[in-house]
């Protein structure tokens, strides 16, 4: 069952413009994430990748319009993919389809335009432009780190490369004009989100893609995650309930301000979120920094299960205790919740967290698997099944092509809450599969992230 589904046969085609290092394809996935995490069947066409298969580590001379055979590379790499993104609109479900490229002239977007419509596909353009220095700096320097164009290649020569790129790209660019281009539909991003044009956004879902990349912080940052510490219930294996924090999860709570200090840079200016419940709210209550609570925030409602063990509920419930594990994703606890219900409460989180730069939230199991998932989108039938474990701080850094995860653990032992798939028993197999991705530090080794 979709959130969103095919309306009047309505598919988009989110056209991205502007020259390098301003964040096109930080944002592209940003969307992917976004509307896939919401059940919109979306994808990215990515001319680079379509480009790379031909020309891995192209040299900026591969970009100017004069390189005839680079030209011919750039065109056919931008055909396949707007053929490959036709074919996938017609020959599937596709609802949102996202053309990463340049398009950086009006010639170029106008064929784009007539192409989509000729299609049934309705495109809006999205603009990133910017004359900021300092951001196209950490941009360029993001893209030197990890785009495959400069994969092993060294430091000082892909960063003047990069900039030679941008400098030959200049001399084509035609920014979206507001009065030339009135009848397009279009999103303009100036300086990320210093000012904002928009232009003739018409449909719901068109709206809820604007509404997003308003709220979108392209810049460089860190995001930070925490389980509440083990509580009571967790020691009994029980779930939902508002018990509270056990020996060792208080412990947690009074280390968690010293690896605040150690590992989250500029950690006098975090905010800390929590759930209304009060194992999160003691876990935080050593953070000497601002705190915010948020209903959304809260376990996901076991309605009838809470406060039983997985046992209990397999004797008591054994149909609904089958039916969860069959699909756990869409089963809902009677009187209670499911992981879907819990996405579509989240989606104001997952909106002030795009716009937040420093921020800690320390929440539950089933929430955290739902953000983990957002970030590092993963398909929603694998997130109930992630493991997320206690007594560890988690920094997610969304970067254009990937989110790096580092785990730093606290070493403070605590029971396992991961129950596996066929049974009641609470523990993680040795085969387990579900961990999270990343390095996994000690606290207590010397070693900074």
């Amino acid at each position: 069952m979709a959130v969103y589904s095919v309306v009047d046969n309505l598919r988009v085609c989110v056209v991205m413009v502007g020259l390098p290092a301003r964040g096109k394809s930080l944002i592209a996935q940003k969307l992917v994430r976004y509307l896939s995490w919401l059940s919109i069947n979306t994808k990215c066409f990515s001319v680079g990748n379509y480009r790379r298969k031909e020309s891995v580590h192209p040299s900026a001379d591969f970009f100017d319009p004069e390189n005839e055979m680079g030209l011919l590379i750039r065109r056919q790499a931008t055909d396949l993919a707007i053929k490959d993104m036709l074919e996938w609109f017609d020959n599937g479900d596709g609802v949102v389809g996202i053309l990463d490229a340049s398009n950086i002239t009006n010639e170029r977007r106008r064929q784009v335009l007539q192409i989509m419509r000729e299609n049934q596909i309705e495109p809006i353009f999205l603009e990133s432009y910017c004359d900021d220095q300092e951001l196209i700096r950490k941009n360029v320097k993001d893209i030197q780190e990890t785009s495959p164009d400069y994969k092993s290649i060294q430091e000082d020569y892909a960063i003047k490369d990069v900039l030679e790129r941008i400098s030959i790209y200049e001399k084509s660019y035609e920014s979206i004009d507001v009065e030339r281009d009135s009848d397009l539909t279009f999103v303009k991003l100036i300086n990320v989100n210093t000012e904002i044009i928009i232009n003739k956004i018409e449909s719901y879902l068109e709206s809820r893609i604007a509404f997003f990349v308003m709220n979108l912080h392209i810049k460089p940052r860190y995001i930070w995650l925490s389980r509440h510490g083990e509580s009571q219930y967790n020691l009994e294996g029980k779930i939902g309930g508002d018990a509270d924090l056990s020996e060792r999860g208080w412990k947690y709570a009074k280390k968690l301000p010293s690896l605040v200090e150690k590992y989250i840079p500029n950690h006098e200016k975090l905010t800390v979120w929590t759930s209304t419940l009060k194992r999160t709210q003691q876990t935080g209550s050593y953070l000497p920094y601002p705190k915010k609570t948020w209903k959304a925030l809260d376990e996901l409602d076991a309605g009838v299960c809470d406060g039983m063990t997985y046992e209990e509920i397999a004797e008591k419930y054994p149909d609904d205790f089958k039916a969860r594990d069959e699909d756990k994703f869409e089963y809902r606890y009677r009187g209670g919740e499911s992981y879907r219900d819990v996405i579509l409460r989240l989606e104001p989180i997952i909106m002030e967290m795009e716009n937040q730069e420093n921020v800690l939230i320390i929440t539950h199991q089933a929430v955290l698997r739902c953000i983990y998932a957002y970030f590092m989108n993963v398909p929603q039938q694998q997130s109930p099944w992630m493991s997320i474990p206690l007594h560890t701080l988690i920094r997610l850094e969304p970067r254009a092509y990937e989110t790096l995860v580092t785990r730093i653990k606290a070493d403070i032992p605590a029971v396992s809450t991961y129950k596996e798939k066929g049974t009641s028993k609470l523990g993680e197999s040795t085969k387990n599969d579900h961990s999270m991705a990343g390095a996994l530090i000690s606290s207590s080794s010397s070693k900074d992230v």
